[in-house]
């Protein structure tokens, strides 16, 4: 293979899991520094410690780290850093690494939102708590005025919403920009077992409108959960 082609084997390589061709093809790189160690790949402008983070490799990103000397705080088109990509995908061995070496715990990709935020956008307790341990801020919101509860809440997954209120008690009374709250958001997404979360551990107001006028019950009857609309009425006294 000529040195032209190589570069753009690379990530194809990272997204194998391919460590040794990848070494072997690295050799062939003339420009180690401007075409692999600050070197930015298709539209998203992913760099090759993107594409590490995001599959889960620590072993490849160990090497391109260690080895090759990249910076961890590079960031593609949307400000994202390897970070925000293992936090987002669950990788937590690729987190612990990053953080280890120094990764900002809180830094900030396009919309202002943080890897502890990217990580409650899946079911993630482990990576979430690890974050946290190290000093993430659950309070900080992105620029729709969502804090990771709200997205919680919107995923809907138990355990993730009840290591939150344990870690920051007052995380619940929060609002968006257009002020809707968690509870608006586990309600509208037909997340029972939050909804039953919230109203027995976060007393917000029964008939708490967003900038619509649109209250939990009403979000809850509209998109056809049932259960939960009922619960809001029978056990936070909504007015029907």
């Amino acid at each position: 293979m000529v040195d032209g082609e190589t570069p753009k084997l690379l990530p194809k390589l990272i997204q194998e899991g391919n460590l040794t061709r990848f070494k072997q093809e690295i050799q062939n790189v003339v420009d180690l520094s401007g075409e692999v160690k600050r070197k930015h790949f298709g539209r998203s402008g992913d760099t090759l410690l993107h594409y590490a983070a995001r599959h889960g490799h620590v072993n490849i990103l160990r090497y391109l780290v260690e080895t090759l000397e990249m910076d961890i705080e590079l960031f593609n088109n949307d400000y994202k850093r390897p970070l925000h990509e293992a936090a987002s995908m669950g990788h937590r061995d690729v987190v612990l690494y990053l953080l280890e070496r120094g990764a900002a715990v809180d830094c900030l990709k396009k919309a202002d939102w943080t890897p502890l935020m990217m990580a409650c956008t899946r079911r993630n307790l482990d990576v979430i708590e690890h974050l946290v341990q190290r000093g993430a801020n659950p309070l900080l919101k992105n620029k729709d005025g969502w804090n990771c509860f709200h997205i919680a809440c919107r995923e809907g997954d138990p355990q993730v919403v009840c290591y939150l209120l344990d870690v920051s008690p007052d995380i619940w009374d929060t609002e968006s920009k257009i002020k809707r709250t968690p509870l608006h958001t586990a309600a509208l997404h037909g997340r029972l077992e939050v909804v039953k979360i919230l109203l027995e551990r976060c007393p917000y107001k029964p008939d708490s409108v967003d900038q619509c006028g649109v209250t939990p019950f009403m979000d809850a009857i509209q998109n056809g959960h049932l259960v939960i609309a009922r619960m809001l009425l029978e056990e936070h006294q909504v007015p029907g």
